[in-house]
């Protein structure tokens, strides 16, 4: 939410404000600074800062201070203490921009109001092509990975309180799922969101929590009963979507469990959905994706995938959008380009096991067959429960090409020692 604020309050003002705490996720852009000798750059520079501003709001929960008041600061060194009390907000982004031959470079920095701590720092650099491209696609991943930041930050003022409420609570699962998908921090995750359920059972935000923990370990295969985890992601999901129609997340869960329940179509429509409403949302592309190798479109797999990694190159979930392009590349029989994915996967994040056990499949029909079955030894050693059944067993989808596809996969892992289960 975009909130207009005033440029200079006066000094009673400000006080009557200091008696109040600053709205949770409460932020002001701050007019980015050009560094660069061309002043016409200015309109650049501004640009950045206004499309931020807009992106940021989208973020559910968010208090945005508006460019008017934003841009009153512009010109001036203001201390972001004084900046803070004025516009009674926590956090505050500053950045620059430099535009040196044909590179430019954009630094930012997320402050806390309160204490001038910088809690977060970051440096974009890209080769100048299409300058108002440039402009989005910076946009587009700062707003993504502020997002994070901030609740990160929630998370840690939440853990100091005595006494959570229903909102601190999920800032703090959240935090729990930005760690990654190990069963240790799903299982802490979804402590927090049955906590805030238990304060609040129309709590949207949590709904959405347990939501995600279910799809996650479902759509991963990292459980047995994976009917059961999808079909308490879709109820929530739902839930979530009756309390709030436009939540762009709740749609993105939800056209994941139809995308790994044989809905791919379905599925990818919710998706396309959310991207109208969060523009930002890069998982959202990663599933679209994955909708269409089970529809056995496996080709157009990895352009999404692309668009995703564009958006947030540094995802928590890249291992998985990896991953996901490998399988994609085995059922296209481009077996080296998939061991290629799959290896950047395990890179990304060496504690996903299904990588370890479609590398080497990919390997197996190479006819690498001592680094496939090196491979499945340390797939086995993170989940030594997994087995070719759970794939045979997942009824993602019926479509006779992937279905053939899955056949090959199959294959791969046999020869590679995967146990049948």
């Amino acid at each position: 939410m975009v909130r207009e604020g005033p440029s200079l309050a006066p000094q009673s003002q400000r006080a009557r404000r200091g008696a109040l705490s600053p709205p949770r996720l409460s932020i002001v852009v701050l007019p980015f600074a050009n560094l660069s000798r061309d002043p016409e750059q200015g309109y650049f520079v501004d640009g950045i800062t206004e499309s931020l501003t807009t992106d940021l709001s989208r973020i559910n929960g968010s208090f945005v201070i508006a460019r008017n008041s934003a841009f009153s600061y512009q010109g001036k060194v203001s201390d972001v203490r004084q900046v803070g009390q004025e516009l009674n907000i926590r956090y505050a982004l500053e950045g620059s921009v430099q535009r040196s031959g044909n590179r430019i470079r954009v630094n930012v920095q997320l402050i806390d109001a309160k204490t001038s701590q910088q809690l977060w720092a970051e440096r974009f650099e890209k080769p100048v092509a299409d300058l108002f491209e440039m402009q989005d696609e910076n946009v587009s991943r700062l707003a993504r990975t502020l997002g994070v930041q901030l609740i990160v930050a929630e998370a840690r003022r939440a853990g100091r309180s005595l006494h959570p409420d229903a909102t601190e609570l999920n800032f703090q699962g959240l935090a729990c799922l930005y760690k990654g998908v190990a069963p240790e921090h799903l299982t802490q995750a979804r402590d927090f969101f049955e906590r805030a359920l238990a304060i609040d059972l129309r709590n949207v935000e949590a709904l959405i929590g347990m939501a995600t923990v279910d799809l996650t370990l479902g759509a991963s295969l990292l459980v047995e009963d994976r009917a059961a985890c999808l079909l308490a992601t879709e109820t929530n999901a739902i839930k979530a979507l009756s309390l709030d129609p436009d939540h762009a997340k709740a749609h993105r869960i939800l056209g994941g469990v139809y995308i790994f329940t044989n809905r791919a179509g379905q599925g990818i429509a919710e998706c396309e959905q959310a991207l109208t409403l969060d523009c930002n949302l890069a998982d959202a592309h990663g599933a679209i994706g994955i909708g269409k190798y089970f529809m056995g479109r496996a080709a157009e797999t990895e352009n999404h995938i692309l668009e995703a990694l564009r958006l947030s190159f540094r995802d928590m979930v890249a291992h998985r959008w990896m991953h996901i392009v490998g399988m994609a590349n085995i059922h296209l029989d481009s077996d080296v380009e998939a061991v290629d994915w799959l290896r950047r996967s395990i890179e990304t994040n060496r504690n996903f096991p299904p990588s370890y056990f479609w590398l080497p499949a990919a390997l197996g029909l190479l006819g690498a067959l001592d680094d496939a079955r090196t491979a499945a030894k340390a797939g086995l050693a993170l989940d030594p429960s997994f087995a070719i059944r759970r794939v045979l067993v997942s009824q993602s989808s019926d479509n006779p090409i992937f279905l053939a596809g899955r056949e090959r996969v199959c294959a791969g892992m046999r020869l590679a020692g995967v146990p049948e289960g």
